[in-house]
């Protein structure tokens, strides 16, 4: 039976049924103005329990920092209606919007097998659009709006071009769930596993009274209302955790049928990304930007905690422009937004706002700095004799460094970097970091989306996987194919193109750029007694993203010797990004 509540002026549907083509029904929650009007929608599908708070104990690591950010989120609102990585319905309802959320299948409310990403999860996407298209209190123009995996979806089903869809706000998604989520440079991230342990896993359908009471809807249960016994649960999901480790190369079915083809999203999308989210998001949200077949496309950059720029009053605003453009019709200035935007981050000074009309950057310069056998980092200038260094690779690796800037840098785009290696086994996973340190040569971090000393970039290659893809592959963003692995013979000689995810950052005059070269993850050389982990999670500067799992990095063959060959044929190299200072 329908239970329906008014709060705060919103007329709240709760566990609304939509029946989805196979016959399972997926529970969604409607949030509406309390009038019989039309409204655009706001529409996200979430695995993490539509009806778990976001002050919750899962979530309340998170919701402390946030609001520390941003105090006035505590002013604003009630906050009752929050739920994690989707809009608080009081900020959007009072402003003319229908919010609904859906439970995936096999999650929260939501029976069924639970097979996150899927295509049938992207199906029932689909048809939720649809529904929501065509309710009464729908004017007929859907947009979608969550961060994290509500964004990541959104890649997924825009693909299929869904009527009633008029507008995607990605905010903070990964593209390609194999490179950007899973598998970096090849290499296992054991993040999959944390987070399908502890955010997944307790809010599957089914669990019931072992999971948690609803503080959303009082007395309910969030993962309910039934409580199955573990053999049902097991039978009724897919396990993300077992699925990674077998699909081990992404041409494999499972990462194929995960990936959509980005030339047919053909709605408005704004892609909302953050610099220091390296470890999953960042890289997704330039490459659906780029690959994203609509001509009415904007790139967003943000900085702080992966969840916050969403729900501050600016990411608010952002958001109510786009989509008071594209669901309201209104004139609101959003046509003469540049189509890309930034924070730029600069040492010891507040956020630079910096607009562009293409990616990467117009009156970007190429520069080529070369790695030195003394460990010195040299613009436009290559070695000259051969040489070699031999580092263990469980040690602190290799760090190039260049002389006192002689004047400002704007580091603001993609990189990418070309060795020459040999190993002493059959394999070699290079973890190479992006880094700034200031005249007295302490390292420059930033607050980054899970960490709060992330360096200016990171970039992963398992020597085994140094196959390109020529056809996608660009100077300044190798593409590797990751479809089968190729060992190296010890002891010889492979050049390995190693991408650099994307940055931004000005490197004043009388600082350094330094580029580590490693053999596992890297870790902040600084002073970590005072950090505490509010999200679960230590902070040595990589957050969860972690990539220690003894199965895919045995010692045997990763804890090993590898020697960087210093040749002047083929010297080995970092490309970096230099645009102008903003003019304006």
């Amino acid at each position: 039976m329908l239970r329906t509540e008014s709060y705060e002026g919103i007329r709240i549907d709760w566990d609304v049924p939509i029946v989805m083509s196979d016959g399972v029904t997926l529970r969604c929650d409607v949030f509406r103005p309390d009038d019989d009007k039309k409204y655009p929608v706001l529409l996200g599908a979430t695995p993490y329990g539509k009806w778990l708070s976001f002050q919750d104990e899962v979530w309340g690591g998170q919701w402390q920092m946030l609001t520390r950010h941003e105090p006035t989120i505590t002013q604003l609102s009630t906050n009752r209606l929050q739920n994690y990585e989707f809009p608080d319905p009081e900020r959007f309802v009072r402003d003319g919007y229908v919010l609904v959320r859906v439970d995936v299948r096999g999650t929260g409310r939501s029976p069924g097998l639970m097979d996150l990403l899927s295509t049938r999860e992207t199906q029932d996407f689909y048809e939720a659009i649809v529904w929501a298209g065509e309710q009464s209190w729908s004017n007929g123009r859907v947009g979608l709006s969550g961060v994290s995996y509500l964004a990541m979806n959104q890649w997924q089903v825009a693909a299929l071009q869904p009527p009633y869809l008029k507008a995607i706000c990605v905010w903070e998604g990964c593209s390609d769930f194999y490179r950007e989520f899973t598998r970096h440079g090849g290499v296992l991230s054991l993040f999959s596993d944390l987070w399908f342990n502890k955010y997944v896993l307790p809010i599957q359908h089914g669990v019931g009274e072992r999971g948690w009471i609803s503080h959303i809807v009082e007395g309910e249960w969030v993962a309910g209302p039934e409580s199955v016994d573990d053999a049902t649960l097991a039978a009724t999901m897919i396990d993300w955790r077992r699925k990674i480790r077998e699909h081990r190369f992404a041409n494999e079915d499972y990462w194929r049928s995960r990936l959509p083809d980005f030339s047919r999203i053909n709605t408005p999308l704004l892609s909302a990304g953050n610099w220091g989210g390296q470890g999953l998001h960042l890289r997704g949200n330039v490459e659906g930007f780029l690959q994203a077949g609509t001509e009415q496309k904007w790139l967003d950059f943000h900085c702080y905690e992966h969840w916050t720029e969403y729900y501050t009053n600016t990411g608010i605003a952002l958001q109510k422009q786009f989509f008071g453009h594209f669901l309201k019709d209104e004139d609101n200035g959003w046509g003469q937004r540049p189509r890309v935007h930034m924070l730029v981050r600069r040492p010891g000074a507040a956020f630079e706002s910096r607009g562009d009309e293409q990616w990467p950057l117009k009156d970007t310069r190429w520069a080529k700095f070369y790695l030195h056998a003394d460990g010195a980092l040299r613009a436009d200038q290559p070695v000259k004799r051969e040489a070699s260094v031999t580092y263990e690779a469980m040690g602190d690796g290799l760090t190039f460094i260049t002389e006192p800037l002689s004047e400002e840098c704007h580091v603001i785009g993609p990189a990418a970097a070309k060795l020459r290696i040999s190993s002493s086994t059959s394999d070699a996973d290079l973890f190479l970091v992006l880094r700034l340190f200031t005249p007295d040569l302490k390292e420059v971090t930033y607050a980054g989306s899970n960490d709060p000393h992330t360096p200016m970039s990171h970039g992963w290659l398992r020597g085994s996987m140094r196959k390109l893809d020529t056809d996608r592959t660009l100077p300044h963003r190798p593409y590797h194919t990751m479809d089968s692995s190729e060992p190296l013979a010890p002891g010889e000689r492979y050049d390995m193109d190693v991408e650099i995810f994307p940055t931004c950052f000005v490197a004043p005059a009388g600082y350094r750029i330094a580029l580590s070269v490693r053999g596992k993850d890297y870790e902040y050389p600084g002073d970590l007694s005072a950090m505490t982990a509010a999200i679960g999670q230590p902070f040595t500067g990589v957050g969860p993203f972690r990539h220690t799992c003894p199965e895919d990095r045995p010692a045997a063959v990763f804890d090993n010797r590898v020697t960087l060959h210093f040749d002047p044929a083929h010297p080995p190299m970092l490309l970096l990004p230099l645009v102008p200072a903003d003019q304006r």
